[in-house]
């Protein structure tokens, strides 16, 4: 008999978040970056190099700003943890009655809820307060070096898209392509988040494009008022 296993939208939140968080301020912030500096009238030479900094820089910046949030969490789970394994150990029985609480708010008649506490925590009580006290699960549990590569390599891709788009464009088009270019790739990249996750697609696309346009008019806006001045 063949084991059916289901697959649920809830197991790809760690690293879809982080990957269409990466992905997504790669190509806004590079693209924004182009724009603006294009906009102060640099050779097509200095914004490629403005571009090539701002993705390295990028990169690095989401893989240690990932890694360090994620650690925090991943701080905050074990304290949460330990503590809980000390309670076990010396208010057993309070710990107890509180797992059986838990399952009579859910729903469950006292004797059954009192049953069901009786046998997870037997099976393994710090597992259940985890799961069930503390809402921490294996597929929610923080994961910061996964977080980190997965913010990094998805920035690089998305930063990767404007600079390409900005190599191949003349100087006199390079605004144009690279904006247009860009929000293009944002309504794909919202649109396929969206559809990864369960959301609705449009919304999905919409926000980051609307997001994307404002970033990049504010830049173009910065970078012609200061290559005015200049």
């Amino acid at each position: 008999m063949s084991k059916h296993k289901e697959q649920h939208y809830a197991e790809r939140i760690g690293w879809l978040r982080a990957a269409v968080l990466g992905a997504n301020d790669g190509i806004v912030s590079t693209a924004s970056l182009v724009v603006g500096v294009a906009a102060a009238n640099a050779a097509q030479s200095e914004v490629l190099i403005a571009g090539v900094a701002g993705l390295v820089a990028g990169a690095m910046s989401m893989a240690a700003g990932e890694y360090v949030s994620v650690s925090s969490q991943a701080d905050t789970e074990k304290a949460d943890l330990a503590r809980e394994q000390h309670e076990l150990e010396t208010a057993e029985v309070f710990e107890h009655e509180e797992l059986t609480n838990i399952y009579i708010n859910r729903g469950l008649e006292p004797a059954l809820a009192r049953q069901v506490a009786d046998q997870l925590m037997a099976h393994d009580a710090l597992s259940a307060h985890a799961r069930d006290e503390l809402g921490l699960t294996e597929i929610h549990s923080a994961r910061p070096i996964q977080a980190a590569l997965a913010s990094a390599a998805t920035f690089a891709v998305g930063a990767a898209l404007p600079l390409l788009m900005a190599w191949f464009s003349s100087a006199t088009v390079i605004i144009p392509i690279v904006a247009g270019g860009s929000l293009v790739w944002l309504a794909i990249l919202g649109g396929l988040a969206a559809q990864a996750g369960g959301a609705n697609i449009t919304t999905g696309a919409g926000r980051v494009t609307f997001w994307g346009a404002i970033a990049m008019a504010a830049t173009a806006a910065v970078g012609a008022i200061f290559g005015t001045v200049a």
